[in-house]
C-alpha cells in the first residue's frame, strides 16, 4: 500500500489511510459487493460494511461469511496462518479502488451443489403440530379427528411420531386410536433409510402410483428410498380441481385413509373445494357431502399436487419397504396384523415431459399393482394416467387431461375406482341414524369434460359434463357465466349458472333441475363484501324450490377474527342461516361455520384448529405460524420502543411478523443460511436491531434460539481530538447499537444507544478512551444529538470505571 501511495499528493494521503474509503469488493473475479473499508500503513484492510450488493449472484449467507472475517482487520498480501473458506490472498488496487479476495476455488467449475450439507454435529429439537377437526349437529352426532404429529431431531437422525384420535359419529360411538408413525430416520445423499413402525406408502417418489382396494396398514420393519421428495405440505391447489355439486347449503368432509383431514362449508350449486390446506402428493381422498344433516353424496376423488422433477442425471426415484403388518396402540379392529408385508415402486423420468411409474405390494396377503404415467405432451397440454389391478377387485382405471388454449381450459377426466359405503351413516328427518340408504360395495365409474373459457377481460364461461355409473347412475351438465361490472359505484360480479344433474336423495331420487343468478358487491371500505342469489331447484318431493340467499363478508386487519362471514338464506322449506370465520392467535389459528337448515331447523358446525409446540435451546413455544419448512426458530424480542411490529425473513424462503416478546420462525430445514430482522412498515423508528442477522443450518425437526434487541437510537455528531486539541483520524467510536470512523479532521456521526449512552474509542485494537455522555447538556434536533469536541485521553478511563463502579 506505501508503495502505491508513493505517487500520492502529501494532502491527498492524509485522506487514504486511516479513513472510510468506498471500494468494490470482488471475490474470485465475481462482484461481491460495494463496501466501506479502512486501511491502515501497516498493509490492513478492515471492513466496516457493505453498503450495496444488488449486482452480486453472491449468496448472503457467504457474503456474511467473508464479511465477519474482514470487519475484523486482515493483512494484504498471501494469507499466512488459518485461512477462512480456502482464502490465499487479498489485495487493493488504489486505480479503481478494487479489493480482490482470492481462494483455491477460482479457477474451478462453479457447480451447484446437488445435496445440502448436514450441520456439523447435527441438531436438537422438538416440533410438535396439533390439529383438531370437529363436525356435528342437533341431529348429527359430534365426530372429529385430533391428530398429533411430532418431528424430532437428536444428531443427524429425524425422530417422528403420529397419532390419530377419530370418533366417526353416528351410532357407533366409540373413540378410536393408533398411533401411525414411530420411527427414526436418516437423510444421506439422494436417498433415505427409515427404521421402526411406520405407515409404508410411496414415500420418496414423485409421482404415486395408485392402487385398488385396501390401503397398506401400519408396519414394523425398515424403508429405503430416494429422499428429495419426502413429503412436505404444499400451500398450491391441486392441478385438476375437485367439484361438488351441492343442492342445497352444505359442508364437506374430506377424508384420508379414513381420517378426517379437512372439513368445509359450501353454498348451493357447483364448486370446487378449496384443496391448498390439503397436503402435497398424488393421493386418493374420499368426499363426503353433508345437506341438513345428512350424507347425500360420496365419491371418489384424485388429489394432484405433484412436485416438480426435471433432472435427467437421476432418472430413478424409489422406494422399498420390508416389514410385519402390526398394530400399535390403535383399536381399529379392521387394521391388520401379524401378515409379513413389502413392496416397492419406482418413477422414471423417460423424458423432461414423461415420468413413469410402476409398484408392486403386498397388503393383507393381497396383491396390488400399479403403473402411472405423467406426460406433458406440449406447453399447454398434459396427461396423467393410471392403470391398477388388485386380487380380488380388478381392475381400475384413472385419466386426468389438461388443454390451455390462452383463453381458457379444457379438462377431462375418467376414473374407476373401488367404493364401499358399508360405514357411512345417514340421518332420517325424524333423527334416526341408520346406514346410509344406498350402500354400495364395489366398482365406480366417474367421467367428466369441463371447459373454461374467458370471453373478455371481465367476462368469462364454463360449461361441465358428467356421466357416472355404480353408486350414483346418470348424466349431469352445468353451464356458467360470469361478468364483472360495476354497480352503485363498487365492483360487482354477477353469475348465471343452469344445471341438469342426477337426481339424489336431496331432490326426491329425481333429477335435480335449475337456475341461479348471483352477485357479489364489494362495499366502499376494503375487505368487505356483499352477495345475493335467486334461483330454482327441484325440492325433496321432486316438486320446485325457489330460493334466495343474502350474505355479507368482512376482512379484519390486526385483530383475532381474520374474517367472518353471514349469510340468510330462504327457499321452499323456511328459512336458513349460515355463518363463517377465520381467527388466528398468537398460539392457534383455526376456522369453524355454523349453519341452520331451512327444512327442519336443525343446527350443524364445523371447526378446524391448528397449532405448534416448538422446543428448543432450553425454550419453549406454542405458535399458530405453520412448520411447513421443516424447521423453526424462538426468538425472543426485547424492546426499548413500545408497540413495535418486527419482521423475520428467511433468506432461504418466508418471513413471519414478530413482536415484543416470544415468537415462532418456520425456518427451512438442511439449508445452511440466515434470517434478517428488519422494521415492519415504510416508517422506520431511530433504533437498531441487535443481530440485523442470524445464520442457522439445522435438520428437520431441529429448533434453536435466538434473542433479539431493539435499541432506541440517537445519531450522535462530533469531533474527536487528542490532548493537544489536534484532530484524531481513523479511530474507531464505538456503542452497544453501531460504531463510527472518525473523518480525518475528526469528525464522525455514528448511532448511539439511547438507553446506554456511553462512547468508548479504538485504535489498532487499543482502548484509548471512553465517555459517558449527559445527553441532557447538549443540543438536540430530530434525534440528531450534537455533542461538539471530545478529547480522548486515559484519564476518560479510570472516570468511567468509577463511574461505573459507583453506580453498582
Amino acid at each position: 500500500m506505501l508503495s502505491q501511495a508513493k505517487g500520492l499528493p502529501a494532502d491527498f494521503e492524509e485522506h487514504f489511510f486511516d479513513v472510510p474509503l468506498a471500494v468494490r469488493v470482488e471475490l474470485d473475479q465475481q462482484p461481491l459487493g460495494e463496501a466501506m473499508i479502512i486501511l491502515s500503513r501497516d498493509d490492513r484492510i478492515t471492513l466496516l460494511e457493505f453498503t450495496d450488493t444488488s449486482d452480486s449472484n453472491i449468496g448472503a449467507v457467504e457474503r456474511d461469511t467473508w464479511a465477519t472475517y474482514l470487519k475484523s482487520g486482515v493483512a494484504l498480501g498471501p494469507c499466512t496462518g488459518t485461512c477462512p473458506e480456502q482464502m490465499q490472498a487479498i489485495h487493493y488496487n488504489l486505480q479503481n479502488s478494487l479489493v480482490s479476495i482470492g481462494t483455491e476455488n477460482a479457477e474451478r467449475d462453479t457447480e451447484a451443489k446437488r445435496y445440502y450439507d448436514q450441520p456439523e454435529g447435527g441438531s436438537s429439537g422438538l416440533m410438535v403440530r396439533n390439529q383438531l377437526n370437529l363436525n356435528g349437529g342437533q341431529d348429527q352426532d359430534l365426530g372429529g379427528r385430533f391428530g398429533l404429529e411430532a418431528s424430532g431431531s437428536l444428531g443427524n437422525w429425524t425422530q417422528t411420531f403420529n397419532t390419530q384420535l377419530a370418533r366417526l359419529g353416528g351410532p357407533d360411538d366409540k373413540l378410536y386410536y393408533a398411533i401411525h408413525e414411530l420411527h427414526t430416520q436418516r437423510e444421506l445423499e439422494g436417498s433415505f433409510f427409515r427404521l421402526g413402525f411406520f405407515t409404508p406408502n410411496s414415500e420418496g417418489l414423485t409421482r404415486q402410483p395408485r392402487t385398488f382396494g385396501t390401503s397398506p396398514d401400519t408396519a414394523v420393519g425398515l424403508m429405503f428410498g430416494s429422499s428429495d421428495s419426502l413429503a412436505i405440505d404444499s400451500p398450491k391447489p391441486s392441478v385438476y380441481p375437485i367439484y361438488v355439486t351441492a343442492n342445497r347449503q352444505a359442508s364437506v368432509e374430506i377424508f384420508r385413509d379414513g381420517l378426517l383431514i379437512n372439513t368445509q362449508s359450501v353454498p348451493a350449486g357447483l364448486q370446487t373445494l378449496d384443496t391448498r390446506p390439503l397436503p402435497g402428493g398424488i393421493y386418493e381422498v374420499e368426499v363426503r357431502l353433508i345437506e341438513d344433516g345428512q350424507i347425500t353424496s360420496t365419491t371418489q376423488e384424485l388429489v394432484y399436487k405433484p412436485n416438480n422433477w426435471r433432472n435427467l442425471d437421476e432418472r430413478w426415484r424409489y422406494n422399498l419397504f420390508a416389514g410385519e403388518e402390526r398394530k400399535l396402540l390403535s383399536n381399529w379392529d379392521q387394521q391388520a396384523s401379524g401378515d409379513a408385508t413389502a413392496g416397492a415402486s419406482i418413477n422414471y423420468l423417460l423424458h423432461p415431459r414423461a415420468i413413469l411409474g410402476l409398484s408392486l405390494r403386498q397388503v393383507r396377503e393381497k396383491l396390488q399393482y400399479g403403473s402411472s404415467i405423467d406426460w406433458t405432451l406440449a406447453n399447454s397440454t398434459s396427461l396423467y394416467a393410471n392403470v391398477y389391478q388388485t386380487e380380488d377387485h380388478g381392475t381400475g382405471l384413472d385419466l386426468q387431461g389438461l388443454y390451455n388454449y390462452g383463453a381458457g381450459s379444457l379438462v377431462v377426466s375418467h376414473s374407476r375406482s373401488w367404493l364401499d359405503t358399508t360405514y357411512i351413516y345417514d340421518t332420517l328427518p325424524d333423527g334416526t341414524r341408520v346406514r346410509q340408504r344406498n350402500v354400495f360395495i364395489g366398482q365406480t365409474s366417474n367421467s367428466s369434460l369441463a371447459l373454461n373459457h374467458r370471453i373478455s377481460r371481465k367476462s368469462s364461461v364454463n360449461a361441465r359434463v358428467s356421466h357416472s355409473e355404480g353408486n350414483v347412475e346418470g348424466v349431469g351438465v352445468d353451464l356458467g357465466w360470469t361478468q364483472r361490472t360495476e354497480l352503485f359505484g363498487s365492483d360487482a360480479q354477477w353469475r348465471l349458472a343452469l344445471f341438469d344433474r342426477p337426481g339424489s336423495y336431496s331432490s326426491g331420487n329425481d333429477r335435480n333441475r335449475g337456475v341461479d343468478l348471483s352477485v357479489n358487491l364489494a362495499l366502499g371500505a376494503p375487505g368487505q363484501q356483499i352477495s345475493g342469489s335467486l334461483g330454482s331447484r327441484t325440492a325433496r318431493d321432486g316438486s320446485r324450490d325457489t330460493n334466495a340467499s343474502l350474505g355479507y363478508r368482512k376482512d379484519l386487519q390486526d385483530h383475532v377474527l381474520q374474517s367472518v362471514s353471514v349469510t340468510a338464506l330462504t327457499d321452499t322449506y323456511g328459512v336458513g342461516l349460515s355463518s363463517l370465520a377465520n381467527f388466528s392467535t398468537d398460539s392457534v389459528r383455526g376456522d369453524g361455520f355454523v349453519q341452520r337448515s331451512s327444512y327442519n331447523g336443525n343446527f350443524t358446525g364445523g371447526l378446524n384448529l391448528d397449532s405448534t409446540v416448538a422446543i428448543g435451546g432450553q425454550q419453549i413455544v406454542m405458535t399458530s405460524q405453520p412448520q411447513g419448512r421443516g424447521a423453526g426458530m424462538i426468538v425472543d424480542v426485547e424492546s426499548d420502543i413500545d408497540g413495535i411490529a418486527l419482521r423475520a425473513d428467511d433468506l432461504s424462503g418466508g418471513s413471519a411478523a414478530l413482536r415484543p416478546g416470544r415468537n415462532f420462525i418456520p425456518i427451512t430445514a438442511y439449508k445452511n443460511s440466515s434470517v434478517s430482522f428488519d422494521f415492519e412498515g415504510n416508517h422506520v423508528p431511530a433504533a437498531t436491531i441487535e443481530p440485523a442477522r442470524t445464520r442457522y443450518h439445522l435438520n428437520k425437526g431441529g429448533v434453536e434460539y435466538r434473542k433479539v434487541r431493539v435499541m432506541k437510537t440517537l445519531t450522535v455528531l462530533g469531533r474527536l481530538l487528542d490532548p493537544q486539541g489536534r484532530p484524531l483520524k481513523g479511530h474507531h467510536v464505538i456503542n452497544h447499537a453501531s460504531r463510527g470512523v472518525s473523518e480525518v479532521d475528526g469528525f464522525f456521526s455514528m448511532e448511539m444507544n439511547a438507553g446506554s449512552p456511553t462512547l468508548e474509542v479504538r485504535y489498532a485494537d487499543q482502548l484509548l478512551c471512553q465517555f459517558r455522555l449527559d445527553t441532557g447538556k447538549y443540543r438536540s434536533e430530530n434525534d440528531v444529538l450534537m455533542i461538539g469536541d471530545l478529547r480522548c485521553s486515559p484519564d476518560t478511563l479510570a472516570d468511567v470505571t468509577f463511574a461505573a463502579e459507583t453506580a453498582g
